[in-house]
């Protein structure tokens, strides 16, 4: 049955969670750190505009999509010239939308580091700097910081580096890191204490970036949360090969939150849907996900589980990325999705924007059926309306949230990660999604005759967070309508059908 454009309830499969059998970490206690979208803290005025920031944002996604795609697809597999986008400027495939605050050095110089799953390298510019981008923050100075340690060639950090990345100076460990749009980071290897709330990280291992070119805006550094050997959750033993994370939404002025290992913040809530990693040895720093379909209403899209799997020579399959904003399928798995929702889907057709082509007035009736992810074993995850519908305008315009692509590679994007708790157990070998939804109905006024308009306020509460919204009923007159809406929290599948006074808004 179709919903409204405003509001989704999350479907919960119950699982059985199946258990699966350095550097210095102090005062560890779970601690969280928030993150942050970019276009929230960024000194840049010209993109004010929730138009022009918007498309901003898809420019920089389409150029890291192209970057992500030659890495991972067999040479001449694709065409780059199809995403019509300049490929020598912009954001480069290091640095990401979400960021943490963190402290480098003792004592410690705050700075805003990108976080990135496809990254697993750690790096901050520093003085003596040759070539820095202009920032809000002082660039880290290692000779004020007493915990400072150079990297010696032959050191065992000094070897975890790929052997592109690393050369030697005067026995110093270099390092080097050149993204696909030109843009690059080089300076020394340290060891350095990293500190966030009461945690510190004694000798983790990071570059100190003298020259450093790219378009980096208020960022200072990467912190690199990949599968390889100098990821920040591989030199941390205490993590024990684990991280959670929740991406706030775009248009939220709430930030989200990443913590590391398994209890505590952590911890998925019990229904979440557990998923295997599939390992990738051409590929070791990215998260490939067991993805077996697409499912539009509750039905399975008729796709081939091919399209999604990983080939033996390592191509293909499909990555979760956090870099990466809208999810890219190949064009026939897209194509399929695409159509089984516009079948499903009642509205008022709006003109394509970028690369959407399906697009909708969400200030006219309009109602859409769900969208969910069927992983290999059994797992589904049912999206949130706003993990596949977005805002292009931040007024009438709402498209659908996916992009085709001319490659094999899926890239599970993170508009379709918000509001949900991601927990990667790299060690263990598997992926978490833990909506875990409540739902706090409160009716305004008491319900009364069919003539009387009755407005709701509904708070979505989830470990991610809480999202409030006010809706007018297209019904005033059922007992038993406001009855079920009280019980969405414990339905599997109560699909609503609500006009929005306005368009919601987070708050």
């Amino acid at each position: 049955m179709a919903v409204s454009s405003k509001l989704i309830l999350i479907v919960m499969i119950t699982l059985v969670f199946v258990p699966v059998p350095s550097s210095q970490f102090q005062n560890h206690n779970h601690t969280k750190l928030e993150l942050v979208h970019i276009d929230h803290i960024s000194s840049s005025t010209k993109f004010h505009n929730h138009s022009h920031r918007f498309l901003a944002r898809i420019q920089r996604d389409i150029k890291r999509v192209a970057a992500l795609t030659h890495l991972l697809s067999p040479a001449k597999s694709y065409e780059v010239e199809n995403l019509n986008t300049d490929l020598v400027s912009g954001y480069f495939l290091g640095i990401t939308e979400y960021l943490v605050r963190v402290g480098i050095g003792s004592p410690p110089t705050f700075q805003y580091l990108a976080i990135d799953t496809g990254s697993d390298v750690i790096w901050v510019q520093c003085q003596p700097c040759n070539m820095c981008h202009k920032k809000a923050d002082p660039v880290f100075n290692p000779a004020t910081s007493a915990s400072y340690t150079v990297v010696l060639c032959g050191s065992p950090a000094c070897d975890a580096l790929l052997v592109n990345d690393r050369h030697c100076h005067a026995g110093k460990c270099g390092y080097e890191v050149n993204y696909f749009d030109g843009s690059y980071t080089k300076g020394t290897l340290m060891l350095e204490t990293l500190t966030f709330g009461q945690t510190r990280i004694l000798n983790l291992a990071m570059g100190c970036g003298h020259n450093n070119h790219g378009p980096f805006n208020v960022i200072t550094g990467l912190l690199g949360l990949g599968g390889g050997r100098m990821s920040f959750i591989n030199q941390i033993p205490e993590t024990g090969g684990a991280f959670s994370y929740c991406l706030p939404s775009y248009s939220s002025l709430s930030p989200g939150w990443l913590t590391f290992g398994r209890g505590l913040g952590g911890a998925l809530p019990v229904g979440a849907a557990w998923a295997p990693l599939v390992y990738n040895p051409r590929a070791p720093k990215f998260y490939y996900v067991g993805l077996s379909g697409l499912g539009v209403g509750g039905v399975r899209v008729p796709i081939s589980e091919d399209i999604f799997r990983l080939t033996d020579s390592g191509y293909g399959g499909v990555i979760i990325d956090i870099g990466t904003a809208v999810t890219t399928l190949p064009m026939v798995a897209y194509e399929a999705l695409r159509d089984a929702f516009t079948a499903k889907t009642s509205g008022v057709r709006a003109p394509r924007v970028s690369i959407f082509d399906t697009c909708y007035n969400q200030s006219l009736p309009f109602q859409f059926p769900s969208i969910s992810f069927y992983f290999i074993g059994g797992p589904v995850l049912t999206l949130a309306s706003h993990g596949f519908l977005i805002p292009v305008d931040g007024v009438e315009i709402l498209c659908f949230a996916f992009a085709p692509s001319a490659s094999g590679l899926t890239i599970i994007g993170n508009v379709q990660q918000t509001g949900i708790q991601i927990s990667i157990d790299e060690a263990r070998g598997y992926i978490g999604f833990g909506p875990n939804l409540r739902f706090v109905v409160n009716v305004l006024p008491s319900p009364r005759a069919v003539t009387v308009s009755i407005y709701v306020d509904v708070v979505v509460a989830s470990n991610c967070g809480r999202l409030r919204r006010r809706y007018r009923l297209l019904s005033a007159s059922s007992q038993e309508f406001i009855a079920s809406l009280r019980r969405l929290g414990q339905a599997e599948n109560a699909w609503l059908s609500l006009f929005p006074l306005t368009a919601p808004k987070s708050r």
